[in-house]
């Protein structure tokens, strides 16, 4: 039975990131990446559709410690694929990553200190793992289900229907009618991919979003290259565009309705009053729900071009040649696309016990956004609503190192978020409030609770920042223990480990 120091559990941003922050900041500990899937970059290799690319640049969504340094900012997904992949063999980590293993049971031994993972191989195999402490990296999407809005009648389609997250290879949508549910991100993407190669295309939306229009090319990022180093003009670009984010996120807080009208405005220059009025001026401010990115005008531009319609009305059934909508009107299509939206997952569906316990996630309280009460040696990877994911990755790489070395040197195996008596009166509140999105809210009841104090999930990266990286690890909230039995399983070249067992 192999035993690591650490196990990271999912091969996308999220878990190179944390690889490479214990390589950088832990270079005793040995640790493996366990992925599911056959190859890694999560979402990034996932997703397939046409036009997959980021909704946020791609200097706040690439990695602190690795610049980006292609001309365009908003980047597709086989780019952003390519740059993880880049990360992985510039920091030599393939040979830590167990491709085909899927974590499937986390059992937590107090009297060992340990977790006992139990992992399924591609073709079955049922294996055993150990390790000191796990780090959650896949995410929040279910990769096996994506939502399902419950519309009745599909089988009558006669044409095709596809999920955006299952998208076949051999697609052929040149010169066909093409509707596409849905005008969250996803179908802000599709809908001008598919329109500027050949499709028409039909965008059927229940109530409209908001959508800002931005370059895909980050001119001061460009510029700073050509005159600095690409480690300080990445630093200084990543500055502008968290201080820019976290400027904008806050005036829809304080001015709302001023912040609504700059980017209805900007809708207006390119679709006109109309248009604008009819299928993008949402009922909710912005921030409530996320803001949808087009790069370089694009979706406007095919509107205006006629390849691209907009229908803001709610559907009752598909039909034989298309969808019928409430008001009695047939769309009629060759093939229809569902994106309506993700299906979240917590803690990628991994089973966990406690001492003998299941785990119930619902009651349990996140600390700091990242561990969770009652859990010993368990962190959990979950980026920002209101800014890139990786800020947040980042973030949680750098405070499980720091967690783990200040265990070291105080010599301590267990470390348990516990709630104090302190905290029997605060506010409770979900997991991510004040973000009514609807694959938010679906959800909710399956993620853990915040509270206040150090149960706060912020969403806040300048405050996340500060506490990170300047807070004191030891809080009242954090129980440290040494339990007499504990002690590391050797795993050959595992120094750390060799260590730990002649100390005993």
């Amino acid at each position: 039975m192999s035993h690591y120091d650490v196990i990271i559990v999912g091969a996308g941003i999220s878990g190179i990131s944390a690889a490479v922050h214990i390589q950088k900041t832990c270079p005793g500990k040995s640790f493996a990446i366990l992925e599911a899937r056959e190859t890694i970059g999560g979402t990034w290799d996932l997703f397939r559709y046409p036009g997959v690319r980021s909704d946020s640049d791609m200097h706040t969504l690439g990695f602190s410690f690795k610049p980006w340094t292609e001309a365009k900012s908003i980047a597709d997904g086989p780019s952003i694929l390519k740059y993880v992949n880049q990360t992985t063999d510039e920091f030599g980590l393939r040979d830590f990553i167990q491709l085909g293993t899927k974590v499937k049971k986390a059992e937590w031994s107090t009297e060992e200190a340990r977790w006992q993972l139990t992992v399924e191989k591609s073709g079955g195999t049922i294996e055993t793992l150990t390790c000191g402490f796990i780090s959650m990296c896949g995410g929040y999407y279910n990769y096996e289900q994506p939502h399902d809005p419950g519309f009745t009648e599909m089988e009558s389609f006669q044409g095709k229907i596809v999920h955006p997250q299952f998208w076949p290879e051999d697609m052929d949508y040149s010169g066909k009618k093409v509707v596409v549910i849905g005008s969250g991100a996803t179908a802000m993407t599709l809908v001008p991919s598919m329109a500027a190669r050949g499709a028409h295309v039909t965008m059927v939306q229940r109530s409209p979003t908001y959508v800002v229009s931005r370059p895909d090319e980050d001119k001061v990022a460009n510029v700073l290259r050509k005159f600095l180093p690409d480690t300080w003009a990445y630093a200084l670009t990543r500055l502008k565009n968290t201080v820019m984010q976290g400027y904008v996120y806050r005036q829809t807080r304080v001015s709302p309705a001023f912040i609504k009208k700059k980017i209805l405005d900007g809708v207006r220059a390119h679709l006109g009053e109309e248009l604008t009025e009819k299928h993008f001026t949402p009922s909710y401010n912005p921030w409530d729900q996320r803001l949808c990115l087009i790069p370089n005008a694009d979706l406007f531009k095919q509107i205006n071009k006629g390849n691209v319609d907009v229908v803001t009305e709610e559907i009752e059934t598909f039909t034989r040649d298309g969808l019928k909508l409430k008001t009695g009107e047939v769309l009629p299509a060759d093939i229809i696309v569902t994106a309506t939206g993700l299906k979240l997952i917590v803690l990628s569906g991994v089973e966990f016990k406690v001492d003998g316990q299941p785990v119930n996630v619902p009651e349990t309280f996140s600390y700091k956004g990242m561990l969770f009460s009652g859990i010993p040696n368990m962190a959990q990877t979950f980026g920002y609503i209101n800014a890139s994911w990786t800020l947040r990755a980042d973030l949680t790489s750098e405070y499980i190192c720091r967690l783990l070395n200040h265990m070291d040197e105080v010599g301590m195996k267990q470390v348990t978020p516990t709630l104090r008596a302190e905290d029997a009166d605060m506010e409770v509140r979900p997991w991510i409030d004040d973000f009514p999105a609807g694959y938010m809210t679906r959800s909710m009841h399956l993620f853990p609770r915040q509270g206040e104090g150090p149960w706060r999930n912020t969403q806040d990266f300048a405050a996340d920042k500060k506490m990170v990286r300047k807070a004191p690890i030891a809080d009242s909230a954090l129980t440290f223990s040494n339990p007499v039995g504990a002690q590391g399983a050797v795993v050959p070249g595992n120094k750390s480990s060799q260590q730990e067992k002649s100390a005993a």
